[in-house]
C-alpha cells in the first residue's frame, strides 16, 4: 500500500459525494436504540429518493425501531489502487412502510436480503444528517511503527 503515514487528516466528503457512496454501496450498519442501549446490526439497503430502504422480519431490531425510530446507519469502503477509505454515517428516524403505494414502490427496489427466509418487513430511513470523510489508510506496519 505504501501510503504516507505522517497525514493523520480527513476530508470531508460533500453531500453529493455521501450520496454517491451510499448509493454504491449497498452493505452497512445500521444502529438502534435496544432495550438494554445501542445495538448494531448489518444489513444490506438501498438509497431511494434521498432515505434508506432496507428488508427484514419481526424481531429485536423492527421491535426497536418501533419503540424508538432514532437510528444511524454507516457505509465505508477503500480503493486498493490509492489508499484512500471512506466513511459516511446517516443518522434520523426509521419507519415501518405500511401505505400500499409506498410499499409497492418498496417491493421494486431491488434490495435483496443477505439471510434465507421471508422479510416482508420495509423499513424506510429519513436523514436528519448525513456526514462523510476521506482519508488516507495507512500501511500496517506503519501503524505498529515498524519502518523496516
Amino acid at each position: 500500500m505504501g501510503s504516507d503515514s505522517t497525514d493523520a487528516t480527513a476530508d470531508e466528503l460533500s453531500a453529493r459525494e455521501c450520496w454517491e457512496r451510499l448509493r454504491a454501496e449497498p452493505y452497512g450498519r445500521l444502529a438502534v436504540i435496544g432495550p438494554d442501549g445501542p445495538v448494531i446490526y448489518p444489513i444490506n439497503a438501498v438509497v431511494d429518493h434521498a432515505t434508506i430502504v432496507f428488508r427484514t422480519t419481526e424481531g429485536s431490531k423492527v421491535d426497536a425501531i418501533r419503540a424508538d425510530p432514532r437510528v444511524a446507519f454507516e457505509v465505508d469502503g477503500w480503493s486498493p489502487e490509492d489508499g484512500t477509505a471512506w466513511s459516511v454515517g446517516v443518522t434520523g428516524s426509521a419507519h415501518e412502510i405500511v401505505q400500499m403505494i409506498e410499499g409497492a414502490s418498496a417491493m421494486e427496489l431491488d434490495v435483496t436480503p443477505w439471510q434465507a427466509g421471508p422479510k416482508p418487513i420495509f423499513i424506510r430511513v429519513t436523514p436528519e444528517s448525513v456526514t462523510g470523510q476521506s482519508f488516507r489508510r495507512i500501511d500496517r506496519r506503519d501503524a505498529a511503527g515498524d519502518t523496516t
